[in-house]
Formats: structure tokens, sequence, C-alpha cells
């Protein structure tokens, strides 16, 4: 588990990095461009001082850019925000073609973080603040993760929860396949391994019945129901979870 935990940490070390430079001036550019997923647009935002370098780059909702005409194609100066619960981000720049770029400046929300420690999610200091605004985690979310009963579930595992996707109906569909899915580190593994409510039941199908570790293990591996079937297709008897491992770690497909 601690290995688990670690891999999830490498996701948040960027924003803990010379904590001190970066509370002090949150501000930094912005780049925004066209992104394959509807309704969505590839925003980027990049701090970089003496000491600090950091960014981020992904998918945002077309509506959550309060100002932004994005219908224009011509070239024109946009000022435009993003309202999260964490904070807001203010921006200006240019647009081309759906394309541009531009400075922010990131004010945090005030009620924010007390709001948070009366959930039970404490320790936010302002760089935490700006990467929860960032991922969008919102007080409802904070709330909605709480009430499923996790046990591990810290500030930090919060934002993996939010970067990796882990939502409420997440945790009832693996609960609806037999598993606890009770643990914030195990979850976390199971979306950073590609473990899915639709793999567990494959592998009930196949008369397995692997415990959590040995599902990130299944995975990790390559097992899949296909290379089971193939397995049994050439004889092989007694096949539990331990020998399918083996078999895949020794190159046998």
């Amino acid at each position: 588990m601690k290995k688990i935990a670690a891999a999830a940490a490498m996701v948040l070390c960027a924003w803990t990095l010379s904590a001190a430079t970066f509370a002090a001036d949150m501000k930094g550019n912005w780049t925004l461009a066209p992104s394959q997923e509807a309704g969505q647009v590839q925003f980027g935002l990049y701090i970089r001082n003496d000491d600090t370098n950091m960014q981020t780059n992904s998918d945002w909702p077309v509506g959550a850019f309060q100002g932004l005409d994005l219908a224009n194609r011509a070239r024109h100066d946009v000022t435009f925000a993003v309202v999260r619960d964490a904070g807001r981000f203010d921006c200006d720049g240019y647009l081309n073609e759906g394309q541009g770029a531009g400075f922010f400046r990131f004010t945090p929300a005030a009620k924010f973080v007390s709001d948070m420690r009366a959930i039970g999610f404490d320790g936010i200091d302002e760089n935490k603040q700006f990467a929860m605004a960032v991922h969008d985690v919102t007080v409802e979310y904070a709330r909605q993760m709480k009430s499923h009963g996790l046990t591990h579930l810290d500030t930090d595992k919060l934002l993996a929860f939010r970067i990796f996707d882990i939502t409420q109906q997440f945790i009832r569909d693996m609960r609806a396949e037999g598993l606890t899915a009770t643990d914030a580190d195990k979850l976390i593994a199971f979306r950073v391994h590609g473990v899915t409510p639709a793999m567990v039941h494959e592998m009930r199908k196949a008369g397995l019945e692997p415990s959590e570790d040995q599902l990130i293990a299944l995975r990790v591996h390559g097992v899949t129901p296909k290379f089971i079937a193939e397995m049994k297709a050439r004889g092989l008897k007694d096949l539990d979870i331990d020998k399918l491992v083996a078999l895949k770690v020794h190159g046998i497909d």
C-alpha cells in the first residue's frame, strides 16, 4: 500500500515544490486550444519564477469560462474568469481561431479552507487551494466522498480522487460487484491501473474471486479474461490468480 500511496503522491508533487515562493505570487500564464472532446477546450496554466516551474494542461468545460466568446474566430483581446469553490482565475490575453494565450491571477476563496476543515479536510495551504481550484475540488465533492466511509482519505488523496475521476458512481459500481471499496489508496490504484467494475465482473465470470490487491496485480501484469480462456484451452488446470500472474511474469502468452 505504501507503493500505491507513493504513486498517487507523484501526481501531486508539482503543487508542493517551492511552496513559499509560489504562495507569495499566484499569477502566471495561460494557454487555450481546441480539444478533441466535445464541449471542452485545452486550458493550460503555467507559473515560472526563479525557484518554481509548474504547469498543468487539461480539458476544461467551455461553460467554465465566464465572458469568453469562442464563436469569434478573428484575432481579438479577451478578458474572462473561471470561478470555482477554491478560488477565482482572472485572465486576460488574446484569441485567434480558437487558440490563445495571456496572463492570469488566482485569488483564493476566503471561506474554502474553513468549509473544508469543517468536513474534515485540513492542511490546505495556498498551493493546495490553487491545485484544488485547477482540478475543481468542490466542497460538495468533499462531502460526497466523506459520506462513503472511506479509510485513509485525507486532503491530498481527495485531490488525487478528483484528478483520477473517482466519483460516487465509480464507488457504488465497485461495491455492486462485491468489493468493499473503502480504502482510498486502493480506489486511486484502481483508477491508475485501469481496474473497472466491468473487469471485476469479467474476472468473476471466468471463475475467479480476486481480492482488491489481486485485481490490481491482474491488471498490472495484463491478465485478461481472454488470456485465462487461452490458458484453459491449452489444457492448463488449477489456474488460480497467483499462477495466472506467474504465467504472465514469465512471458507465457
